[in-house]
């Protein structure tokens, strides 16, 4: 397992937050999200050999135009 945590940009309420947790962890390979609106970052734990952070950096942004997620 890894975890890495995600600056995302463009959310603007707490249902953004959960959205973004609900759809990482409904997606293959992704064990936990935590997504923080008020810090604006997400942390997701989740397996490599099924998931890259390139996958979990497209499904966030996928989520709303606005998104714009970087891995930190």
């Amino acid at each position: 397992m890894k975890t890495v945590t995600f600056d995302i940009c463009g959310m603007h309420c707490t249902s953004c937050a959960l959205n973004i947790d609900g759809e990482l962890e409904d997606t293959e390979g992704v064990i936990e999200a935590r997504t923080s609106y008020a810090r604006q970052q997400t942390r997701v734990t989740f397996n490599p050999e099924t998931i890259s952070v390139d996958k979990i950096v497209t499904t966030i942004n996928s989520l709303d135009e606005r998104y714009n997620a970087v891995p930190v």
